[in-house]
């Protein structure tokens, strides 16, 4: 197995509190896809809705996957007044988050 050189991926499982509208996941969702444009060394972000028919996602609904080009980027994501306050929006909207960081890597048999 391969790590990846410096690359960085952080993913975030999301589920949403009853009550949060539709209007207000979506505007959650824009806010975050911005992140893109406002913090450098995140270099990529994606995100989908759960569409498993096996009923094993916990009540998690959404995911969100970041790619950052070092640890470092990642820490200055983590640290970045941007983030910082989109967090602190979202939470009220959260039942509950995971949130995992790896760096990707190749396997071959």
């Amino acid at each position: 197995m391969e790590e990846a050189k410096g690359l960085v991926r952080h993913l975030i499982l999301l589920k949403f509190k009853d009550g949060t509208s539709p209007a207000q996941i979506e505007q959650i969702i824009k806010n975050y896809a911005n992140l893109v444009n406002l913090i450098e060394p995140l270099k990529s972000w994606h995100m989908g809705k759960d569409l498993s028919v096996k009923n094993l996602n916990q009540g998690f609904t959404h995911a969100f996957d970041l790619t950052f080009e070092s640890d470092e980027g990642l820490a200055e994501y983590n640290d970045h007044p941007a983030h910082t306050e989109l967090s602190n929006q979202s939470r009220p909207h959260l039942d509950k988050f995971v949130v995992i960081d790896y760096k990707p890597t190749a396997f071959s048999t």
